[in-house]
């Protein structure tokens, strides 16, 4: 090989994953030999991070995304995805209109709710200094509480599971006590709880399985598409053409 050659070949070089004519491997390892022996979630792990993981470790990363796959219309990017579905577009757009919604604001709290845990975790600071020094950044923790759930329902399921994990040494526990301990100061004196919620949760999980904060997010991307998806095609199958964010018997308020 030439070295103009070398430059173009070397110009998207990488060490995920090896595709030649009849070769397809992954991560050094041929798709052939993965296919029907690695779970799904087992191969997001290698991809993103090189190795597989132990099958108590793709357990409790599955059970995160399981959790996360849909929270109805009501959440902006599975209404956008339905909108989109109703404006003859193909469902790849209508996913990609919804996962496009998932931002800082709406499906980066994960993300940052790992970044508070490894604060605490990690900074040796007192928990309620910490927690003070977040609250400058936004009165909203992110992880904790929920606009719509008193408490939510996934919570307890997935705090389980990584307590149980705990206890047959798959995590060290870290980070789930750094949650815990925040969730005590942001209810101390309270008498209406603050508790965790499914970001706070699913968060403890990808910190204590030892993912990277940005990735917290890649992966809440990855468990809402599927119910991205399943709106997006039901939706299409409505016959309704140019849906809008209300009835069109109902106008929005004009202020002049």
């Amino acid at each position: 090989m030439n070295p103009v050659e070398q430059e173009v070949a070397d110009w998207w070089a990488t060490s995920v994953s090896r595709i030649e004519p009849g070769v397809v491997e992954l991560r050094g390892r041929p798709v052939q030999e993965l296919i029907g022996s690695l779970s799904f979630p087992g191969m997001i792990w290698l991809l993103v991070r090189g190795d597989v993981p132990t099958p108590a470790q793709a357990s409790l990363l599955e059970a995160a995304l399981v959790a996360a796959v849909d929270h109805g219309p009501q959440a902006p990017s599975i209404a956008a995805a339905r909108m989109a579905a109703t404006c003859g577009i193909g469902l790849n757009n209508a996913m990609a209109t919804g996962v496009n919604l998932l931002g800082d604001v709406h499906g980066g709290a994960g993300e940052q709710c790992v970044e508070l845990l490894r604060d605490v975790a990690e900074s040796g600071d007192p928990v309620p200094e910490i927690v003070a020094r977040w609250r400058v950044r936004s009165r909203y923790l992110p992880g904790f509480g929920h606009r719509f759930h008193p408490v939510d329902p996934r919570r307890d399921p997935l705090l389980a599971l990584v307590d149980a994990a705990v206890s047959d040494g798959v995590v060290d526990g870290r980070y789930a006590a750094a949650a815990r301990a925040v969730e005590a100061e942001l209810n101390r004196g309270r008498s209406r709880p603050i508790p965790m919620n499914i970001d706070g949760a699913t968060a403890v999980i990808y910190a204590e399985l030892g993912f990277p904060a940005p990735l917290a997010r890649g992966l809440f991307v990855l468990s809402r598409s599927v119910g991205i998806l399943a709106h997006a095609w039901e939706e299409s199958g409505s016959g309704q053409r140019n849906k809008g964010p209300i009835p069109r018997s109902i106008l929005p308020t004009y202020r002049p």
